[in-house]
């Protein structure tokens, strides 16, 4: 350490994040064994055991709320990871590189707007009362959708602002990937007759499989994580009883009701799933033969 210094100084910003901002905040996490209250803090607060566990798995909202977060979360899993990788795959086999940099550009932008902007723009879209889309069934003459009232259209609309706001960005590390392959071997490959469905077969998605696998387990560690901002935004009365998550209810019963032994307890029972989901994934990575996270 003494020799180089000068690398665990460079370390040392990483090292203070982490520790500030990811290890200390975990003390927090005894509160979902207490009875906690602010003015007595972590120290002062009554022991309660598995009292706010027994409660919330007792709850009759607990198979609501998990079986509203394991869908979105299937959903997130089937219809939004595999796009970024068909736009890497798409944009790849693009030529021309002033128009690649033209598409890639367009598609990242999404990823800075707001999830406030995002579902602002969904309402000026999707309301019945001026709303485009709306408008056009209207003008053709069909009954207007309540696409925002209706339970029928919510996780489609989820699943759309997802796809449509992180998709661009979700690229970059598969391209990144891509731009490491060697072109020798496309060449080879034409000599050997290969065609360009052939090539992006056995050569480009080859290439970026590693890079799939840890994505995906990584992806499994926030498996539960929806996006609270987003869900509670699109939340109303009338799609409340398919739209209401983990991250919702944690906030509307921690923050709103102050109820924070029983929110942290919600919490701690979500980032439990996602850490056995995790375990098993990598697990099974290792045991087909594949290079896992750990």
């Amino acid at each position: 350490m003494v020799k180089n210094y000068r690398l665990y100084v460079m370390l040392l910003p990483g090292v203070v994040y982490f520790l500030v901002f990811k290890y200390l905040p975990m003390w927090g996490v005894l509160i979902a064994f207490q009875d906690f209250q602010p003015h007595l803090g972590l120290t002062g607060s009554p022991w309660a055991g598995f009292k706010h566990f027994n409660r919330f798995f007792s709850d009759p909202l607990f198979w609501m709320l998990f079986r509203n977060t394991l869908v979105l979360a299937v959903y997130n899993l089937v219809f939004f990871f595999p796009m970024p990788i068909v736009i890497a795959l798409l944009l790849n086999e693009l030529r021309h590189e002033l128009y690649k940099k033209m598409i890639q550009t367009m598609i990242y932008i999404p990823h800075f707007v707001s999830w406030v902007v995002v579902v602002g723009i969904v309402y000026v879209f999707f309301t019945t009362e001026g709303g485009l889309v709306n408008e056009l069934i209207a003008w053709f003459g069909f009954n207007k959708i309540p696409f925002l009232l209706s339970e029928e259209w919510f996780r489609t609309l989820i699943i759309s602002e997802v796809i449509w706001k992180e998709t661009g960005w979700g690229t970059i590390l598969f391209l990144a990937a891509l731009a490491g392959v060697d072109p020798s071997l496309y060449e080879a490959s034409k000599i050997d007759g290969a065609n360009r469905w052939h090539q992006l077969w056995h050569i480009t998605v080859p290439a970026i499989k590693s890079t799939i696998i840890i994505l995906l387990l990584l992806r499994l560690g926030h498996f539960l994580d929806l996006g609270f901002e987003q869900i509670y935004l699109m939340l109303n009365a009338m799609n409340r009883e398919i739209g209401e998550v983990f991250d919702t209810f944690v906030y509307t019963n921690g923050v709103q009701q102050g109820q924070f032994s029983y929110s942290t307890a919600v919490g701690l029972f979500k980032s439990a799933v996602s850490l056995v989901l995790v375990v098993g994934a990598n697990y099974i990575t290792r045991k087909a033969g594949e290079e896992g996270i750990f």
